[in-house]
This record gives structure tokens, sequence and C-alpha cells, in this order.
């Protein structure tokens, strides 16, 4: 850091500091012109002549109020002006004392708007050169008359540009910290919308191959028997669509991938068959999970299967974050008429195990992934604390549709209902 650099902070942690180093500095200003009068009696350029008390006096009252300047402007002009005023008729222009009205009105003009500036200014302005010219010794055409309304003009003029600069430079500065704080905001907001319309787009298309898939398969189921090289020509049909729907697939998947995500997957999507890995991770942590389950031989859809998964990985992800030291888990999964019930109860204490997803306490969006998980299949999902303590997360996933269940159409191998 520089010289310059720490002067310019020091004056301004020091504000009245700086004010009263200006006001002494404007104070000998002052005095030094008070003991030259420009074309004397003698007819040399300047005269040198002792200033009275009263001058004195004034410059001192006019530099002391210039010492609170950024405090009160108004009223330092006001002093500043009337002290001026007092010199001009008493000893005329020999005494500068409205040097201290010059700066006041700069102050001033630099800390209230254009309009009000101008107005002020003018007032000054016209105020201070009238009673110059009308009350003061010197003819009203002298040229000391002419250079109060000069500086006074000058002085408005200044603190316009002053205030004017600060204002761009705030309004740049503000602009700048608000882009810093919304550019990631607005970058992630931006990869959002990108990718549900790249969504969208892929749910068109594969619709669109899907549904030509299905009706060349229903023409190939159809004319099978009787006519087979048309149901060939069918079954041709789909093969091509459903690889023109794998390859529009696997692009527009790989523009959602994540930078460092995997080219294909490594291994199939969890379910759960992989229940009992799954809890073991979490007693290996420190977590003692009892599980029961109702679900044996039970074929459930894909999404199903890895939604349960998921619900019960986050389930048991919250109790071990937000449950206590001593918290135990209980995992139920059970096959009820059409659908599978999963369910996720600790005996945890304390409020976080209360709100595991409240955002002000730190938590992540669990519960809202669960509950679109759920609701993406149909069903149900409902999370909240228990009676006498601890947590409860209890999801319904259709596993088979009101139809086929009035059908007897059950997915369950062997005929048994767990």
């Amino acid at each position: 850091m520089t010289n310059f650099e720490r002067c310019r902070g020091w004056a301004r942690t020091h504000p009245l500091a700086v004010d009263a180093i200006l006001a002494a500095v404007a104070l000998v200003c002052m005095v030094i012109g008070s003991f030259a009068e420009p074309y004397g009696e003698r007819g040399s350029t300047w005269n040198v002549h002792s200033p009275g008390g009263l001058s004195l006096t004034l410059m001192a009252l006019a530099a002391l109020a210039l010492v609170f300047r950024r405090r009160a402007p108004w009223i330092v002009l006001a002093a500043t002006s009337g002290l001026s005023i007092v010199e001009l008729v008493t000893s005329g222009p020999r005494a500068p004392v409205v040097m201290g009205a010059v700066i006041a009105l700069y102050t001033v003009a630099a800390s209230t708007n254009r309009p009000t500036t101008w107005r002020v200014g003018l007032v000054t302005m016209t105020g201070l050169t009238g009673v110059a010219m009308l009350a003061g010794p010197l003819p009203w055409y002298a040229q000391e008359n002419l250079g109060i309304f000069a500086w006074s003009g000058m002085a408005a003029a200044a603190g316009d540009a002053v205030r004017s600069r600060r204002a761009f430079v705030d309004a740049m500065r503000e602009r700048a910290e608000r882009a810093e704080r919304t550019r990631e905001e607005e970058a992630r907001r931006r990869v959002a919308e990108e990718r549900l319309r790249i969504a969208r787009d892929l749910h068109d298309v594969v619709a669109h191959h899907i549904a030509l898939v299905n009706v060349q398969a229903g023409v190939a189921a159809h004319v099978m028997d009787k006519r087979p090289d048309q149901a060939k020509e069918a079954l041709a049909h789909v093969r091509d669509a459903s690889r023109s729907a794998l390859g529009e697939l696997r692009a527009t998947v790989g523009l959602l991938r994540q930078t460092g995500d995997p080219e294909a997957p490594t291994e199939p999507a969890p379910g759960l068959g992989r229940l009992d890995d799954l809890v073991d991770t979490f007693r290996h942590a420190g977590l003692p999970v009892d599980v029961a389950r109702g679900d044996a031989d039970l074929s459930l859809p894909a999404a199903v299967d890895l939604a349960a998964y998921r619900i019960i990985q986050e389930a048991l992800t919250n109790v071990q974050k937000h449950a206590g030291e001593h918290a135990k888990a209980e995992v139920s999964v059970v096959r009820v008429g059409p659908n599978l019930e999963v369910t996720v109860l600790d005996d945890g204490a304390g409020t976080d195990a209360q709100a595991p997803d409240d955002p002000d306490r730190g938590g992540g969006h669990g519960l809202l992934g669960m509950r679109e998980r759920v609701s993406a299949l149909g069903g149900r999902c409902s999370a909240g604390p228990r009676y006498g303590g601890g947590f409860r997360v209890h999801a319904i996933l259709p596993v088979t549709t009101a139809k086929q269940a009035d059908r007897g159409h059950s997915p369950v191998k062997g005929g048994t209902t767990a």
C-alpha cells in the first residue's frame, strides 16, 4: 500500500480531523490575504497593511465554522455568509472572510442535489456580490467584487461535479457488487433452465420414437402368423426407431452430465436388492438399523425399485446427521394391495431431527427430493415428527394400477403377496 492510499484511508476514517486541517489552512490563507491590498494609495501593485481586530475575529470565526462543515453544511454556509457580509460592510473586501463562505458553498453543493445546488449557489453569489457592490467601500465595478461572484460560482459548480462523480462511482460499485453476488446464482439458474428445456426436448423425441415402436410392434404381432414378410418389415421399423431413440437419448443425456461424470454407467441402478448393503454401511458408521421386509419375491418396476431405495437412503442419512448420537432407526418395506409402503422411523431427540431439511438450520433438500420422486410415480409421501420424539418418513409407491389390481394381475411371483 502506497503512502497516498494510506493517507486516503486515514482521511476517510477521520473526517473531523481533515476538516480541522482544512479550516486551519483556510485561516492561514485568509490572514495572508488580508495583509495585501491590491492597487493601494501609493500606486504600487501591492501595499502591505495590517488587518484590524474585527477582521481577525471574523476570520477566526469563519475558520472555526468550517470545522463542522460536513456535520452541518447548511448552518456553516449561513454562518460564513453572515460573517462575510459583516466583513464586507465594515471593512471592505480587504480581509477575505468570504473564502469561508466559498468553501461552505462547495460543501453544500457536494452533499445535495443539482437543482438545490443552483438555487443556493445563485442566492449566495448574488447576495455576497450585491452587498460588496452596494455597501462596500470600493466601486461597484471593482474586480474584487466580480471575484466574489466568480469564486462563488466556481465553488457551486465544483461541488456539483464532485457530487455527480461520487454518485456515479457509488452506482458502479453497487452494480459490481450486485453482479458479483448474483453471478453464480444467475449461472445456476440459466443452467437449470437450459437443462429443463433439454429434458423437454428429450421427452418429445423419445416419446415420438416409443410411440412409433409401439405401433409397429402391434402391427408385427397382428400379421406375424398370416404375413410374416410384413411382420419382418414392421420389426425392422421397430429396430430403426429404437436405435434412433437410443441415439437421441445418448446425445441429450451427454449434455446433462456434470463435469467429471463417467461416459456411461458402470453398474445398474440400485434397488431394494441392495438394501442389506446400504443398511450395513450405516451400521458400520454407528447407526443401529432394524429392517422389516414383507416384499419377498416381489418383482418391482425399475422406477419404483429405485425410488424406494433412494427414499430409504435419504431418510437414513437424515437420521445419521440430525437425530443425535444415540438414535436408532427402523426400516419397513411391505406390500399393501397394489402399493409398496416404505417407512423409516427413528427415536432421535433434538430440534434438528424434527426439521432436517430446514435451510435455516443448515439442512439440504432431501425431503423435497423424496416427495418429487414419489409424486412422479403417482404415490404419496409424508414426513414429520413422531409423537414422543423422533421422526417418521412414510412413502406409498404404486406397484400396479387399479385396473390391473381389479383383474388380479399381481406382479408378485408365484401368486403370493407379502
